[in-house]
């Protein structure tokens, strides 16, 4: 009925066969045509200008407040990497006008693409607030036991998920690129949009370069937010956890520090949440030995203040003893190095140490986890632990480093394994298309997983670790897209290596 319709008024029919006599309203073709193009030209210039204007609201509210943070950290750990640390408010500051620059990419773009860019933008919306909420909910049901430790829930579960919300962010966004690039494209072909626009004389790659801009994009987001935020935001979520459950939080625990400049080593019970602002560090440690690697001193604290303006480190309720020859009183026992402790009267005193090179920030670095480390985190690690491999192993801070760059180029790959996919020309290429492109996403899961476990243990190379399975997928995308444009069969192709499929 509908079709009828739409038929008869193309005609000037009713939907009765009756002619329709009523005066169509005409417009003069020169008024039309300036009207248009003011239109046009007003919908191209004020969607760059509301992102701009979005962008300079986001910058005020972020930036200084980044600003403020790098500089507490440089002023509190002066060893940190200052370089690192400085790009952060450069980069939160490009990435609030990067909406913007697609605006922009957006209104100069022809109109194929902005149409393409529309019925991606659209659906990709669609499939990222599904995967969010589906998270959400599964995250939620295994979080809500923890979060109801706190006094108010409501506050809690918005705190927590606010506070990771660029680890969210950098998870699901191939997730979301995959299913919107394959339910867009199939909706296109199914449609025989596609053919018509190879009909008109443009390439496919042509057709889906839009697609592959909206992947170089989601790659460029995820690489920032990966600089710093995202693994931050990360081990941010298992603090709070900690806090709502009424446990004590803390940044590390029993780490172990070698000064080998010095010959000072240091054991550190537990680094207290806001040990950075100044909190005493609990059950310390610190055994002092000769060039030759003979005991000579050792103190044993309760508590360990740094003082940040004459960097001296005050130990608190703390014993501290000369390591000297003891005598055995058994005949045919070996003598034995044991500390004598210069205590007051049995009782234990307040030690105060000048001139020792030492920081919290250097103390606590062998204890951070590789995967919650930023890149300005990870580079101080490295630059401190330079020379020191025998006792700390760099491989798993190593392969982090690299996999900060790495994993955000998987939202391209993403692109180039499901663009080839999702386009077909026959109606019984589109489940098979579907299937093939989640399977290669996740062997792509599957093998980074396995490669970056490798490269932690040491069995090969960090950046092999991190780079192997993008440049192995790109590589098979890149492939699938040479087929495509040849208009070879991909699906089919693909099941001749397993007969027991077809």
């Amino acid at each position: 009925m509908n079709t009828f319709r739409l038929r008869a008024s193309k005609a000037g029919l009713k939907a009765d066969n009756t002619l329709d006599t009523r005066p169509t309203p005409v417009t003069s073709s020169a008024h039309r045509g300036p009207m248009l193009f003011s239109r046009e030209i007003l919908r191209r210039v004020l969607v760059p200008l509301l992102l701009a204007l979005l962008g300079v609201g986001l910058f005020n509210w972020l930036v200084p407040g980044e600003s403020r943070a790098v500089y507490e950290q440089l002023n509190g750990f002066p060893d940190s990497d200052a370089g690192a640390h400085a790009v952060r408010p450069t980069l939160l500051g490009a990435l609030c006008f990067l909406p913007a620059v697609c605006g922009i990419l957006y209104s100069i773009a022809g109109t194929m693409a902005r149409y393409m860019t529309r019925q991606f933008l659209g659906i990709f919306t669609i499939c990222f607030c599904a995967l969010l909420t589906i998270w959400l909910l599964q995250d939620l049901q295994n979080n809500l036991p923890d979060l109801r430790g706190g006094k108010h829930l409501f506050q809690t579960i918005v705190t927590f998920y606010a506070t990771r919300l660029p680890f969210i962010v950098r998870e699901l966004l191939p997730y979301a690129l995959l299913l919107s690039l394959l339910f867009c494209l199939g909706k296109l072909s199914k449609s025989r949009e596609i053919v018509a626009m190879i009909q008109t004389g443009r390439s496919l790659p042509r057709i889906v370069s839009p697609l592959i801009v909206a992947g170089l994009t989601a790659t460029i987001l995820c690489m920032a937010l990966n600089y710093h935020w995202a693994p931050i935001a990360e081990g941010s979520g298992e603090e709070l956890l900690q806090q709502a459950k009424g446990a004590t939080i803390s940044e590390a625990s029993n780490v172990l520090y070698r000064n080998s400049t010095k010959h000072r080593l240091w054991m550190v019970g537990t680094f207290p949440k806001n040990y950075e602002k100044g909190e005493p560090l609990l059950n310390v440690e610190v055994t002092t030995t000769d060039d030759a690697k003979n005991l000579l001193t050792r103190i044993s604290a309760d508590r360990a203040i740094w003082n940040r303006r004459d960097r001296s480190w005050t130990f608190e309720n703390a014993w501290e003893g000369d390591f000297k020859e003891v005598k055995s009183i058994y005949e045919g026992e070996p003598d034995r190095i044991e500390p004598v402790f210069n205590d007051n009267e049995g009782q234990p005193r307040t030690v105060v140490r000048r001139g020792w090179s030492e920081t919290p920030w250097q103390l606590i670095k062998p204890g951070l986890a590789p995967p919650y480390l930023g890149i300005p985190d990870l580079n101080s690690w490295l630059r401190a632990n330079s020379g020191n491999e025998v006792t700390m192993d760099p491989s798993p801070y190593l392969t982090q480093w690299h996999y900060r760059w790495a994993q955000p180029v998987i939202c391209l790959v993403t692109v180039l394994l499901a663009a080839p996919l999702g386009i077909h020309f026959s109606r019984r290429g589109s489940t098979g298309g579907v299937a093939v492109a989640v399977a290669l996403s996740g062997s792509l899961l599957f093998l980074t997983t396995m490669s970056l476990s490798l490269g932690e243990a040491a069995k090969i190379s960090p950046a092999v670790a991190a780079w192997t399975p993008n440049v192995v997928f790109a590589l098979l995308g890149i492939y699938l897209f040479h087929r495509r444009i040849a208009g070879r069969p991909i699906y089919q192709s693909i099941l001749k290596l397993f007969p027991g499929c077809n």
